[in-house]
Parts: C-alpha cells; structure tokens; sequence
C-alpha cells in the first residue's frame, strides 16, 4: 500500500531533536507534511523546530516537545499536546525513531543502564504503538514505522563487543513490527507497519546515549563521571588498541569520547538525511522492511545464510566481500543506531 505523498498530513517523530529524527521531520516538512516531533532534550528540540519551520511551505506545522518516550505518562501527554497544537482528532504518519545506546553487558553492566537503555528501544516503540494506533485509525488510514537496527539482525558489534541491552529491545521491535503485518491486516487494514533497519548511520547516538542515561556530554562530564563511561576495563582495552594513551587520565578519556561522537557522526557511510530520504522513500513506495546502508544489508543477507555461524564471526563473514578480517572489522563498524 504506497503513500503517493505526505502533504497535508500530520506526522508523529520521536527523537527529533538530532540525527534521523531532526532529518525526518524537516524533509517532511519540506515536502508540505505538518510534524510533531518529541524528544527527550528541548534545546535540540528547538533548534530542529526552527529549521524544518524555515524550509516549509506556507500553512505546515512544526511542533516540538519535550517527551521521554520510556514513560508512557510522557508519551499520553505528548500526544495530548499534539493534537491540540495540530487542531487534529488523528494522525497520518508515526515515526517511532527515538533510540539510545548502552547497558552493553547482560553480566557486566550496572542493571540500572541496562534497564534504562532497554526502555527507550524497546517500550519507547510500545508505548508509541498503543497510544497512536488509534490516531491512525481514525484518520482512515496511515503508516506506523517503527525503527530497529542492525542489531535487531546480529545480537552483537564483534570480537569482545557484547551489545545485550540494545540488541534485546531492537530484536523485539522487529519482531512486534513484523507481528504488526498479519494483526493490522486483519484487525486494521488501513494502517500499515514498516520495520526500518539501519546499520551504521551518522548521528550523535553516543552523547545522545549519555544524557539519556543522565549524564551530561563528555564535554561537561566530572572525572568521576567520565570514569564511571569508561571503567577500568575498559579503560584497559583501549589503551591496548592504541585508542588511549599509556596511563590515560581522566581528561583523556573525556576527548575520547568527545572524538568517538563525532568520528561516528562524521565518518559514517550512511548520513542522517540520506537515511531520511531513504526512510521516506520507502513508505512512500509501500515497502514494509527498509534496510539502510550496506554494512546492514550485509549482516542481513550473511545471518540468513548461516544463522547457525551468526557468532562465530570468521566463518559468518568468510567469503561475502573479502576476507574474514575484512568482514568482522565492517560488522564491528555497524555500531548502534
């Protein structure tokens, strides 16, 4: 079921306030798609709002608000303040992209970032799902996408780079996404759910990823914090790999991670805007399952091959695009999106 154009409708985003949310809502807005964009950080919030407002047409709406999509409190009045804001009873789009990185081991990680992080991936889509689908069907017919990742294929990043948390909530949005398909065609038919599964796209996931664990951006943390980021064994690791310094202090680690955001923002195959355009594309075409970048169509098509090899990574990746090595150091770069 394509969608021929966004104009004249309203869109739900989470996440908007950077990366492919911010993305999302000004190429929607531009095409004549009135949006209403949350996230968990105003000042980002604002300042997506202002650009999309400056690249639309005449009579589109642009909204922002502030909303935790972890709590469904939140996300009630999120939508409360939308329809509102939107003089609507209904909604034609909803972009569930809000995500966050972390709680990287089930058996080392502190339960609290592991639970926090799985919140946002997994009940951030849920809550979205219950609270809009009825806006969706009220419209008579609209499109609910739901955003995974390569780790929603591949529970892992490589050699030594557990991913539990992130992994454990991407997997159960596909797997309720894909569930979605025969329960909307039966009980729904006028809405539709799509599955959206990036690889490595350039965000600022990793400082978005600290103030949703609230903390601060590297660049504000205290040497307590930026310790707490990056603990011992890990501080370990990296000097090993050449990333630290022998007897890396405190401030090292803090333009570590300052560098890691934006290597990981700025060197991605994949931008933000062209994963939109990508995005859009699809629903527009009808698609139902939209994979973005090459790494990720590259996991996919390797764990369908050989599920049975998924972690046994020389043997996954032998013989797809070069060797071994070449393949594991490609999935390793599929970070989180």
């Amino acid at each position: 079921m394509a969608m021929e154009s966004f104009a004249g409708k309203l869109a739900v985003v989470t996440g908007g306030g950077s990366g492919m949310g911010r993305e999302l809502t000004r190429q929607l807005a531009a095409e004549g798609c009135s949006v209403a964009a949350c996230d968990l950080n105003p000042d980002t919030m604002a300042e997506t709002v202002a650009m999309a407002r400056a690249e639309a047409p005449h009579g589109v709406r642009v909204t922002g608000h502030a909303c935790d999509v972890a709590d469904e409190a939140q996300v009630l009045r999120f939508r409360d303040e939308l329809l509102a804001a939107h003089a609507s009873d209904h909604v034609g789009l909803v972009f569930a992209n809000a995500g966050a990185g972390g709680g990287e081991s089930f058996a080392a990680s502190r339960r609290e970032v592991w639970e926090r992080i799985f919140a946002i991936d997994w009940c951030g889509v849920y809550y979205c799902a219950r609270v809009f689908l009825p806006l969706l069907i009220a419209g008579g017919g609209g499109v609910l996408v739901n955003t995974s990742s390569v780790n929603g294929l591949w529970a892992s990043l490589g050699p030594g780079r557990p991913q539990t948390a992130y992994s454990a909530a991407k997997f159960a949005v596909r797997g309720f996404t894909e569930a979605l398909i025969e329960d909307l065609r039966t009980n729904a038919p006028e809405v539709r759910a799509v599955l959206v599964l990036p690889g490595h796209v350039g965000t600022n996931i990793v400082s978005n990823s600290l103030i949703a664990w609230g903390l601060p951006a590297p660049e504000q943390m205290s040497d307590a914090q930026v310790q707490q980021v990056v603990p011992p064994q890990v501080r370990d690791a990296l000097i090993r790999a050449g990333a630290l310094p022998e007897g890396a202090v405190p401030d090292d680690l803090r333009q570590f991670l300052v560098r890691a955001n934006a290597d990981f923002r700025d060197k991605a195959p994949v931008s933000a805007a062209q994963a939109a355009t990508i995005i859009l594309d699809g629903v527009r075409a009808g698609a139902w399952r939209i994979l973005i970048g090459e790494d990720a169509k590259m996991i996919d098509a390797a764990v369908r091959a050989k599920p049975e090899a998924a972690y046994d990574y020389a043997e996954l990746f032998a013989g797809l695009t070069g060797s071994s090595g070449d393949q594991t150091s490609q999935a390793q770069a599929a970070d989180p999106i």
